[in-house]
């Protein structure tokens, strides 16, 4: 799987953390608020979307009358505490991560979350220092399935897109990767365990978890 990779590049939630059931908490929330049920394609809808994407969905299907930086506002102060006390790293991260390190392997992150809020959880687990560059897709001209997150976070790390490694647990994350014209292993998360054949298919490679990587 690493044979000519020079750069491996993350996403967040569901990939290096176990966070994605929090998300729909927070929507869930949020939308009764304003006494408005969660709409069975939700999840679907904005898969893969940045959070200013979201934001501007969420204002315009629900008739927020909030601005686009009072809800993204909102919602990072309704997740802090998730993120800080009830988010787990996904089993064998931080032994990946250093064997990654000590290989002289870029590693950088493409995320659809908040900076403020990636950079919480890196700071939490003592992690930040094995990455040479964080993306957001709030910084891209578009999220995912688009590439742009995942090219901006390659160039961050200083490494040619088609000598990276992305590692991404949902299919518009996967199918970002491919258009980026890098090679994918899909995680597993329980958020998404009822398509795993669907990334299975996407991807170049599949992983339960980290530990797996660190058998051979």
């Amino acid at each position: 799987m690493l044979k000519n990779i020079e750069g491996v590049i993350f996403d967040l939630d569901g990939t290096l953390i176990d966070s994605m059931w929090l998300w729909e908490e927070v929507d869930h929330d949020y939308l009764e608020k304003f006494g408005i049920e969660i709409p069975e394609d939700l999840k679907d809808e904005i898969e893969g979307m940045s959070a200013t994407e979201t934001a501007n969905y969420f204002k315009n299907r629900f008739n927020i009358k909030d601005s686009v930086e009072e809800i993204m506002s909102t919602w990072i102060e309704m997740s802090r505490d998730y993120y800080l006390n009830r988010v787990p790293l996904k089993n064998g991260v931080i032994e990946f991560l250093e064997y990654l390190y000590k290989s002289n392997i870029k590693i950088g992150i493409g995320t659809s979350n908040f900076r403020e809020l990636t950079e919480a959880i890196l700071n939490k687990y003592e992690i930040s220092h094995y990455f040479s560059g964080i993306a957001t897709s709030c910084e891209a001209l578009q999220g995912k399935p688009a590439p742009d997150v995942f090219l901006l976070a390659a160039n961050r790390i200083g490494v040619h897109p088609n000598k990276c490694l992305v590692f991404e647990d949902i299919p518009n994350g996967i199918r970002a990767a491919k258009a980026a014209k890098m090679k994918c292993c899909a995680v597993y998360d329980n958020f998404s365990k009822d398509i795993i054949e669907e990334k299975k298919a996407l991807a170049d490679y599949y992983i339960n978890d980290y530990t797996e990587l660190m058998l051979v």
